[in-house]
C-alpha cells in the first residue's frame, strides 16, 4: 500500500505540475501577445525559456529551458544501461524456465504471438489517426526546421546495422538502441547457457538494475514534477495551445484501442486455439482488468488474476504457477500498444512524416524495450524515450512532445494495465487447453462472486504494489 500511496502522490505531482504547466505558460503567452513590447518579451524570454545552446542563446539563463534539459538528459544517461542490463535479465529468466519444457514454448510463443498482434494493430490504427491528421502540429518555423527526418535508404540496412562492428560502439550514444537491444539477447542467451557459471555476472546485473530503478525513480519523483511543470510552460509560452488538440487525440485514441484490443484480441486468440467460448473468459477476467485498472500494478493483480485462473477458468495450478509470473515479467504488449501511439504521436508533432517501415522499427524497439521494463513508476512511459532514441528522433521539438506525454499520460498507462494482465490469464487458458489440462466444467461454469474473500490469497491482494 505504501508503495501504491508513492505511486498516486508522484501522480499528482504530475498532474499539478501539467496543470501549473499549462496555465503559467498559457499566461506567458497571452502577455507575449497582448501586453508588453517585443523587446520586454526578449529580456523574459533569455531569462526564462531561452535555448542557450543556440547562438541567440549567447548571455541568455534558460532557466526553464536548463531544468527540463537536465530532467531529458538524465533520462538519456539511463537508457542504454537501462536496455542492456533489463533485457539481458529478462532474456536469462525466460530461459531458466526451459525446464518447464513443453509448457515454456506454448507460454513465449503465445505472448509472442500476442505482442505481434497487438503492435501490429496499433501500428495500423496509429497511422491512421496520423493520416487522417489528428497528430498534425502547427509549430513556428525554426521548431520545424530542426524536425529530425530520415534520409532516404534501404529499411533492410535496419538489420546490417543492428548488429555492432565494435560493442563500445553500439554503447556511446542513444541512437544505437537496436544494436544494443541485440547485444542484449545476445548476453541473455549466453548467460542462459553457461548456466550456473554466469551466475556472477547474473548478480552484477542484478545490482546494476536495482541501481538504475533507483537513479530512475528519483529522477521521476523528485526531479520530474519540476522538469515538468518548466517543459510544459515553456512549450505553451512559445510555441501557443497547438499541442492541445493532438495531446488530446493521443490520449482518446490510445485508450479506445487498448480497450478494442481487450475484448476482441484475447477473446480471439481463444476461440481460434482452444474452440472454448470466449465470452466465458471475458465475463470471469473482467473483475482483473477493473483491479489492473485501479492499481496500475501486475504484481498487485497476481494473487487474483492466480485465483481467477484455477477457481474459475478451470487452469492447473503448475500450469498457472508459471504461466502468470512469467507474464507479469514479460508480457507488456499494452505497453507496446501505447508507444505506437506515443511516438507516432510525437514523431508527427515534431514534424517527421512516419512510415510505415519505420513503424515497423518502432514495433520491434518497442517490443524488446517492453519485455524488459523494470518495475519503477511509470515504467512504460519512461521507455518511450528508448524507442525515441532507437529511431534517432531526439530533437527539441520531439522532446517538447515526449514531456507532454510524460504529464498527460497517466491515463493511458490506467488503460493499458489490463491489457496486459487479461493477456497473461488468456495465455495461461491457450496452454492450459493445449496440454489438456483446463478444466471445461469450470470454465463453463459461473463466476464465483465471493470466493475472493474467503481464500487465503485474501491478504496477498493488496500486499504488492
Amino acid at each position: 500500500m505504501a508503495k501504491q500511496k508513492e505511486q498516486m502522490s508522484v501522480v499528482k505531482k504530475m498532474m499539478i505540475a501539467l496543470i501549473g504547466g499549462l496555465i503559467v505558460g498559457i499566461a506567458f503567452l497571452l502577455i507575449r501577445e497582448n501586453v508588453v513590447s517585443e523587446s520586454t518579451w526578449n529580456v523574459i524570454n533569455k531569462i526564462l525559456f531561452q535555448d542557450i545552446t543556440v547562438e541567440e542563446g549567447v548571455g541568455a539563463v534558460g532557466i526553464f529551458y536548463i531544468v527540463g534539459q537536465i530532467f531529458m538528459r538524465g533520462l538519456q544517461l539511463a537508457i542504454v544501461p537501462l536496455v542492456l542490463v533489463s533485457l539481458s535479465l529478462a532474456m536469462c529468466s525466460i530461459s531458466n524456465s526451459t525446464k518447464l519444457g513443453r509448457i515454456a514454448g506454448k507460454t513465449l510463443l503465445g505472448f509472442l504471438g500476442f505482442y505481434v498482434f497487438g503492435a501490429f494493430f496499433g501500428c495500423v490504427l496509429a497511422y491512421i489517426v496520423k493520416s487522417l491528421g489528428f497528430f498534425n502540429v502547427t509549430l513556428p518555423s525554426e521548431a520545424v526546421s530542426e524536425a529530425a527526418t530520415i534520409d532516404a535508404f534501404n529499411p533492410l540496412a535496419t538489420i546490417v546495422n543492428a548488429v555492432p562492428s565494435n560493442i563500445t560502439e553500439a554503447f556511446s550514444t542513444n541512437n544505437s538502441i537496436l544494436a544494443v537491444v541485440v547485444v542484449a539477447i545476445i548476453i541473455g542467451l549466453c548467460m542462459n547457457q553457461l548456466g550456473e557459471k554466469a551466475e556472477p555476472l547474473k548478480k552484477v546485473l542484478e545490482s546494476a538494475n536495482e541501481v538504475i530503478q533507483m537513479y530512475l525513480t528519483f529522477l521521476i519523483n523528485k526531479v520530474g514534477p519540476v522538469a515538468i511543470f518548466c517543459l510544459i510552460s515553456r512549450t505553451f509560452a512559445i510555441y501557443g495551445v497547438e499541442y492541445l488538440a493532438p495531446a488530446a487525440a493521443y490520449v482518446i485514441f490510445a485508450m479506445l484501442t487498448l480497450f478494442l484490443l481487450v475484448v476482441t484480441l484475447y477473446p480471439l486468440g481463444i476461440w481460434i486455439t482452444t474452440r472454448e467460448n470466449p465470452v466465458k473468459f471475458l465475463k470471469k477476467i473482467a473483475k482483473v482488468g477493473v483491479f489492473g485498472f485501479s492499481t496500475n500494478s501486475s504484481a498487485a493483480c497476481l494473487p487474483l488474476n492466480t485465483r481467477t485462473c484455477i477457481d474459475e477458468l478451470g487452469c492447473s495450478e503448475e500450469i498457472t504457477s508459471f504461466v502468470l509470473p512469467t507474464g507479469m515479467t514479460i508480457n507488456m504488449n499494452g505497453t507496446t500498444v501505447m508507444h505506437m501511439f506515443a511516438v507516432t504521436f510525437i514523431a508527427t508533432a515534431a514534424g517527421i512524416d512516419v512510415t510505415p517501415a519505420n513503424m515497423i522499427v518502432m514495433a520491434f524497439l518497442s517490443i524488446c524495450a517492453a519485455a524488459g521494463t523494470p518495475a519503477i513508476p511509470i515504467a512504460g512511459t519512461t521507455m518511450i524515450f528508448t524507442v525515441l532514441s532507437g529511431m534517432g528522433w531526439t530533437t527539441e521539438a520531439c522532446m517538447i512532445g515526449y514531456a507532454l506525454v510524460v504529464a498527460i499520460n497517466r491515463p493511458v498507462e490506467m488503460a493499458l494495465l489490463p491489457l496486459n494482465v487479461i493477456g497473461d490469464a488468456a495465455v495461461n487458458v491457450i496452454v492450459n487447453a493445449k496440454e489438456k489440462e483446463l478444466d471445461k466444467e469450470k470454465y463453463n461454469g459461473y463466476s464465483i462472486r465471493d470466493g475472493f474473500s474467503k481464500s487465503p490469497s485474501r491478504i496477498g491482494l493488496f500486499g504488492r504494489g
